[in-house]
């Protein structure tokens, strides 16, 4: 007698549907930082892609050298370090040890193709080079090409533009981004939520990040309508 056979599955439910967090050279690594901290506690799955030159930046802003063979501990180096400088100011949310990473060289990677499942991805900080390299549909790295798989995908795609002042050509490029359906943010922080310290203009950035993805945090204090309501406030 034959054993009975297993029934035939097709395919296998995915449970994983990561964020894809991107960061570009641009100057800003705190924000990132903010972004992460924020996915993870609010249990969010994340895929890293971080570029070629933001590792420069992030070395210069922090004194952290990404490092593939030690990307982990550098992340948690990352992680636990204040907008300030300080070193071990936040506590390393426990996901952190899910997050999947991918070189900014593998177009190979997951997130380079459609039928790897995500919600969409967050851009913190994008610089007006990857700016124009997502708006043209240049594809020259993971991170930009991971960017027009979102777009073509229709997921949802925040760019948290982060350079000052814009010139013609890239304020084009934002618009064309705008039209492709991609949500620009530029990281530009409000002072009326009450900001006493440079951590609190940080997590507004990250915060309003977040909005536009959809995903819940504690990072600022809202706007309910009443003047001066958040002066003196600790």
């Amino acid at each position: 007698m034959e054993p009975p056979q297993e029934p035939y599955r097709p395919y296998e439910q995915v449970s994983r549907r990561p964020w894809v967090v991107g960061v570009s050279g641009a100057s800003g690594t705190p924000f990132a930082a903010s972004v992460l901290r924020a996915l993870l506690t609010a249990g969010e799955a994340v895929d890293l892609v971080i570029s070629r030159a933001s590792r420069l930046t992030l070395l210069d802003e922090t004194g952290i050298a990404f490092r593939d063979a030690h990307w982990q501990e550098d992340l948690r180096r990352w992680l636990a370090r204040g907008a300030d400088g300080t070193p071990d100011a936040f506590e390393v949310p426990a996901g952190v040890a899910d997050v999947r990473h991918w070189a900014a060289g593998d177009l190979a990677a997951g997130p380079s193709s459609g039928s790897y499942e995500t919600k969409g991805m967050l851009i913190v900080p994008a610089s007006t080079a990857c700016v124009a390299g997502v708006a043209l549909g240049l594809s020259k790295d993971l991170l930009q090409r991971a960017a027009s798989v979102t777009l073509k995908e229709r997921r949802r795609l925040v760019v948290a533009v982060r350079e000052t002042p814009l010139n013609g050509r890239t304020l084009r490029h934002l618009v064309s981004l705008d039209e492709a359906g991609a949500v620009v943010l530029p990281a530009s922080p409000a002072f009326y939520a009450g900001a006493t310290h440079i951590q609190d203009l940080v997590d507004f950035v990250a915060g309003r990040v977040l909005d536009a993805a959809g995903v819940p945090h504690k990072l600022y204090r809202r706007w309910e309508g009443e003047l001066g309501g958040d002066r003196g406030r600790g």
